[in-house]
C-alpha cells in the first residue's frame, strides 16, 4: 500500500500535469508531422456560398456542466459553454453536421473582441484554455474563448477507437522486437487499430477530422462570435492550425501568436529526429540539474546518466513494476511518463520521484504521469485524446508507407536520443496505424503561402524538447512574421509568467504593436 508521503506526492502530480498541460503534446512512439490547409482562398469576411445558415447561427451560452471531458473543472473556472453547428463535409454542406464545442471567460473590462486559443495535441480538449489568461490584461479586454476542435473531447460526433480495455492492453504491450516476426505482429495490431477507428467512428468523419477542416471550423466560430477578424493564440500543434488558417483566409486575421510552432514544410523523418534530440537534450539538462542533489537516481555522474536511466527502465520490457494499481508499470507506460516531465523543467521533482521509485521496484508516479498523459481516469475510463491524436496525424499527412523510410526513421531516432533506444533495434522497423488508415490524407507538406496576411508573431524557445526552436525559425520567414525569442528548456512559453514575452505579445493582441525585428529575452 501507498504511505501517505507517496499519495502526497501523487497528488501533487496530478496538480501539476492538469495545471501546466505538460503531457498535451506528448507524441511517443511517433512524431507530429505539420499540415497546412490547401485550395482555399480567402473570404476577407465575406460568407463562402452555401455556408450562410453555418456563419449566420447565433451562439447560445449556457453552463459548463456535462462539457469536461479532460478532467478540467469548467464550472469552477467559471466558465460559460456552448456549442456551434459545422458541416461534417464543407463540400456537402447540405450533408451531416457536426457539433464543435466552445467555452468562454468574459472581458471584464471594455472588450475587444474574442481571442480563441487552442492548446495542441491534436487531440487536446481547448475548453479549459479559457482561463488561460486570467489575471492579465488580455482577460480584460477579450472573451477567451476554448475550443473542442471536431471530433474531440465534448464535440460531436466523437473520434472512438478502443474501448478502456483494449486501451490498457495496448499500452500494456512493448513494440521492441525488430526481428521480421515481431515487426509483422507490430504491423498486424496497427491494421487492427485503424479497422476499429473505422468501425467505432466511421470512415465518413474520420476523412474529416483534419486540420483542413478544423480550419473552416475556426472561421464559423469567428463569424459565429461576432468578430470580424480573428485574434488566435496556439500552441505546439495550435500553430498548425493558425498557420493553416492564416494560409486559408488571411483576410480574415485581425492578430496571431504561433507559440512552440511546427514547421509546415519540413521532411516528416528529418522533423522526427530533431524532435527526438530535443528530448535527449531536455534529459541531459535534468540529468545534469539532477546530479547536484543527493541521492539522485541517475548517478553523480551526468556522462553516465544513460546508461543508468537504461538499467532501470529495460528489465520493463520483461516485468512490470509493482504498483498500487493491479496492472503495473510497463515499458511503454514508464517512457511515456519520463517523457511528460520533460516539457519543462517543473516536471523534473516529478521525474527524480518516478525514478527514485523504480530504484526500490515501485511504478506509481511513472504511472500516473502516463495515465494523465493518455487521459485515463481514476474510474479506468479514458478521454479521447490518445485516439484523436492518431485519426488527426493519419489525415494530415502522406503515411510513411516505406518499410525501408520506417528503418531509417528509427535508426536515426536511437542515434539522436540514446536514452530512448533499448538497444534492440535491426534497422528495421514497423509501420504504424496510419500507412492502414481507412481514409486518404486531406493535407500534404508545403511552404506556407498566405498573400495579404498582416504582421502577426510567432515565439520560439530556443531548448524546446517538443517543436524545437529553428521549426519557429522557419515558420516566421514563410509567414513573414515577426519571431520573439524566449531562452529557455520548455514547450510553450506565451502566459507562463514570463514577462519578456507576456509584454510584447499583450501590447500586439491587445493594440496590434508588433515587435520591433526580432526579439530575444
Amino acid at each position: 500500500m501507498a504511505s501517505n508521503g507517496e499519495r502526497g506526492i501523487r497528488r501533487r502530480v496530478l496538480q501539476w500535469v492538469t495545471a501546466t498541460g505538460a503531457a498535451t503534446a506528448l507524441t511517443v512512439g511517433g512524431f507530429s508531422s505539420p499540415v497546412v490547409a490547401t485550395g482555399f482562398a480567402s473570404t476577407t469576411g465575406e460568407i463562402p456560398p452555401g455556408l450562410e445558415p453555418f456563419y449566420t447561427q447565433q451562439v447560445r451560452w449556457e453552463s459548463c456542466d456535462g462539457y469536461s471531458t479532460d478532467g478540467s473543472d469548467l464550472v469552477g473556472a467559471g466558465l460559460e459553454c456552448a456549442r456551434v453547428t459545422v458541416p461534417i463535409d464543407y463540400d456537402n454542406p447540405e450533408g451531416d453536421t457536426a457539433q464543435i464545442a466552445l467555452s468562454r471567460s468574459r472581458a471584464t473590462g471594455e472588450k475587444i473582441g474574442s481571442l480563441l486559443v487552442n492548446p495542441g495535441g491534436p487531440g487536446a480538449s481547448g475548453l479549459g484554455t479559457a482561463v488561460v489568461a486570467d489575471g492579465t490584461e488580455l482577460a480584460e479586454r477579450f472573451d477567451v474563448v476554448g475550443f473542442d476542435p471536431r471530433g474531440i473531447g465534448a464535440s460531436t460526433p466523437q473520434i472512438d477507437c478502443l474501448t478502456p480495455g483494449e486501451t490498457d492492453a495496448w499500452r500494456q504491450d512493448p513494440v521492441v522486437d525488430m526481428t521480421a516476426e515481431g515487426i509483422a505482429r507490430a504491423e498486424q495490431k496497427s491494421r487492427e487499430y485503424a479497422a476499429r477507428c473505422a468501425e467505432r467512428t466511421g470512415a465518413d468523419v474520420l476523412a474529416h477530422v483534419g486540420t483542413r477542416d478544423v480550419v473552416w471550423d475556426m472561421d464559423v466560430i469567428r463569424a459565429a462570435l461576432g468578430d470580424a477578424g480573428l485574434n488566435y493564440l496556439g500552441y505546439s500543434y495550435g500553430t498548425r492550425l493558425g498557420s493553416a488558417y492564416a494560409e486559408a483566409f488571411p483576410g480574415n486575421v485581425r492578430a496571431m501568436v504561433l507559440d512552440g510552432a511546427l514547421d509546415p514544410q519540413q521532411d516528416p523523418v528529418e522533423e522526427a529526429v530533431r524532435q527526438a534530440a530535443g528530448f535527449q537534450q531536455a534529459f541531459d539538462a535534468f540529468a545534469e540539474n539532477c546530479a547536484t542533489g543527493e541521492d539522485c537516481p541517475l548517478g553523480a555522474d551526468p556522462a553516465a546518466a544513460v546508461e543508468r536511466f537504461r538499467s532501470l527502465v529495460d528489465p520493463l520490457i520483461d516485468r512490470p513494476a509493482a504498483t498500487d494499481d493491479p496492472r503495473g508499470l510497463s515499458y511503454p507506460n514508464a517512457i511515456t511518463g519520463v517523457i511528460a516531465t520533460l516539457y519543462s523543467p517543473q516536471g523534473w521533482e516529478y521525474l527524480r520521484t518516478g525514478l527514485t521509485e523504480l530504484e526500490q521496484g515501485r511504478g506509481d508516479t511513472l504511472l500516473l504521469l502516463a495515465d494523465m498523459y493518455e487521459g485515463r481516469f481514476a474510474d479506468g475510463s479514458y478521454s479521447n485524446s490518445s485516439e484523436a491524436m492518431a485519426a488527426v496525424r493519419c489525415v494530415d499527412d502522406v503515411a510513411v508507407t516505406d518499410p525501408a523510410v520506417a528503418g531509417e526513421l528509427d535508426t536515426r531516432s536511437r542515434e539522436a536520443a540514446p536514452f530512448l533506444d533499448d538497444g534492440r533495434g535491426t534497422g528495421n522497423a514497423p509501420l504504424g496505424a496510419c500507412a492502414f488508415w481507412p481514409v486518404p490524407p486531406s493535407g500534404d507538406r508545403h511552404a506556407v503561402d498566405a498573400d495579404g496576411l498582416p504582421p502577426i508573431v510567432v515565439v520560439s524557445t530556443t531548448e524546446d524538447p517538443a517543436t524545437p526552436y529553428q521549426a519557429g525559425v522557419d515558420l516566421a520567414k514563410q509567414l513573414d512574421a515577426v519571431l520573439v525569442t524566449y531562452r529557455g528548456t520548455q514547450h510553450g512559453v506565451v502566459l507562463s509568467g514570463q514577462w519578456c514575452i507576456d509584454l510584447p505579445v499583450a501590447r500586439y493582441l491587445v493594440d496590434l504593436a508588433v515587435p520591433e525585428g526580432d526579439t530575444t529575452c
